[in-house]
């Protein structure tokens, strides 16, 4: 037997063994996210059995599209270059100098990231309402209140993808140009941030990403008035019945999410900070380090002040202070068949049952992306894995939940009534992050040390033991917080799933907010506290695990 050969069936079984470790993934993702996207693609693009191109034509040809369009992108544009903007600075303190309570603050600015839409467009309209702290600006409602949201949010992941990599730099060269004669300035800018590049634009696609498909705070502060290609979807399914409009312009969006997947996950083989190099300490933080402490209060505040708002706003009812909503929200209203207390422990449930699906999903999505390929067809196959299991990340949630009840209608698949559909829309949302989170880790291992073991007659079960278990703990801990804090927030395929009464907690908050009545809007805000406290207190716990992966892109 030639040895061509012999390499040949080598590199098959290799493949084998991949779809092999892929097959579950590729199971639900075919099922619970294909099959609802490209129905409801159907039904829209082909609404009587044959494709209507002249229809969607007809629908980018409609001035509210273009607004709404427009919106997006502007919009989307600037929260990211504000993102970006704010968070370099914030990322150079927190991962480049060493002072009391850095880890407290890499939690505090990595919780608006998890904190549910709705509790972050309640805090703003808190915030910026008549009445409100800085409702002399007249800002409510407003595009400025938006994108002030979008960046809140968002913040977070500039500094956690960008630190991560400016933490692991090598100094030498940065040193070998100051020693040269090159000023701080000329050192970050000729040696610094072109290091920095691929992680920064990596981070803005993902932010540009994120602010492109934002849904609840852009329901909760535009209402009519502004209407993203995300929440416009939802108004032309929900209140419309527009399907082929919706349809048009989610596969505009779904065009536009591979793109950018397609530049983060190029970018990323340029970025990865677990094969940078590994610094030693950092120095303390000094007087030369002014601006960008005076910078990164602005981003401070803007975590800081909406949720003080929200607390004090909680406690403040009829100008006195008072725990009369907290107390509201144990008792049955007219506006909720359950009490708020039920629907935080039908959250808390739900999120522990998507928590368990992603980390299982996302540890075989995480063992085949990372294991080392030995052929241009198995590399290739790991990178259109890698991709299409990012999909559900940008993709709308909106047209996901909206899919479930129009696909999976019907035996075999009649699955309307389940109690698992809610868990299961919830860790698609979650799987991205939980694979972005263990890949790192994983393909940090040295494969060598598996042969070894294998070599020495450990079978398959002994060497995950043993080999990759000590050292991808502590970011499963993480990944499992990661998703359960984002499963506990999320609203947007949850409010088409969730039955009417075994409401989730986002989806209760959202139901008080369109309900008039001083009660309402106060068991709002104590609800939106709670959420956003049990959200702080997973991150926190996170924090400690100290996983450099958690929110690196």
């Amino acid at each position: 037997m030639s040895g061509l050969t012999v390499r040949s069936r080598a590199e098959g079984a290799r493949l084998l063994t991949l779809l092999g470790l892929a097959a579950l993934p590729l199971v639900v993702l075919g099922v619970f996210f294909v099959l609802p996207v490209s129905g409801m693609l159907a039904r829209g693009l082909w609404p009587d059995g044959s494709l209507d191109l002249a229809g969607v034509v007809e629908v980018f040809g409609r001035p509210r599209v273009h607004r709404v369009l427009w919106f997006t992108l502007w919009s989307a544009g600037l929260g990211t270059l504000l993102s970006v903007l704010l968070g370099l600075p914030v990322a150079h303190l927190l991962y480049r100098r060493r002072f009391p309570g850095r880890g407290a603050l890499r939690a505090a600015l990595l919780v608006p990231f998890v904190l549910p839409t709705v509790v972050v467009g309640v805090a703003f309209r808190r915030l910026l309402a008549t009445g409100g702290p800085l409702g002399g600006l007249g800002l409510d409602g407003s595009a400025a209140a938006i994108v002030a949201a979008l960046v809140f949010f968002n913040v977070a992941v500039v500094v956690r993808a960008v630190g991560s990599t400016w933490e692991s730099l090598d100094p030498r060269p940065a040193e070998a140009a100051a020693a040269l004669g090159a000023s701080p300035r000329q050192v970050l800018w000729t040696v610094t941030l072109p290091a920095l590049r691929p992680a920064v634009v990596s981070a803005a696609s993902v932010v540009f990403l994120f602010c492109a498909t934002a849904f609840g705070v852009v329901l909760t502060l535009g209402g009519l008035r502004y209407s993203t290609v995300e929440t416009e979807i939802y108004l032309l399914t929900t209140n419309l019945l527009d399907l082929q409009a919706a349809a048009a312009l989610a596969l505009l969006q779904l065009v536009v999410v591979v793109a950018l997947l397609l530049v983060t996950q190029r970018l990323r083989r340029t970025a990865d900070p677990a094969r940078e190099h590994r610094v030693g300490h950092a120095p303390q933080l000094g007087r030369r380090d002014l601006p960008a402490v005076l910078v990164s209060l602005v981003p401070l505040a803007l975590v800081v002040v909406p949720l003080a708002g929200l607390v004090v706003g909680s406690v403040r009812v009829e100008g006195e202070w008072s725990l009369a909503a907290y107390r509201a929200l144990t008792r049955p209203t007219a506006v909720l068949p359950a009490t708020v207390q039920d629907a935080l422990v039908t959250s808390l449930r739900t999120a522990v049952d998507a928590t368990w699906m992603s980390l299982l999903l996302g540890l075989l999505v995480a063992a085949v992306v990372t294991r080392r390929s030995r052929s241009r067809a198995e590399r290739r196959t790991r990178a259109l894995l890698d991709g299409l299991f990012m999909l559900p990340l940008g993709v709308s949630a909106v047209m996901v939940g909206f899919g479930f009840l129009i696909t999976l209608d019907r035996p075999p698949l009649d699955l309307r009534d389940s109690p698992l559909l809610v868990p299961i829309a919830q860790a698609l949302v979650a799987l991205p992050l939980v694979v972005r989170t263990l890949a790192p880790a994983l393909g940090g291992i040295d494969d060598r040390q598996r042969q070894a073991a294998a070599s020495l007659g450990a079978p398959p079960w002994r060497v995950a033991l043993t080999v990759d278990l000590p050292v991808v703990w502590r970011p499963l801990l993480a990944a499992a917080g990661f998703a359960f804090a984002v499963s506990l927030g999320e609203f947007g395929a949850t409010s088409f799933l969730v039955r009417e009464d075994h409401p989730t907690l986002p989806v209760v908050i959202y139901r008080l907010l369109g309900r008039p009545g001083d009660l309402n809007a106060e068991m709002a805000l104590a609800a939106s506290v709670v959420l956003a406290a049990t959200t702080a207190v997973v991150m926190l716990a996170v924090e400690r695990l100290r996983v450099r992966s958690l929110g690196a892109w």
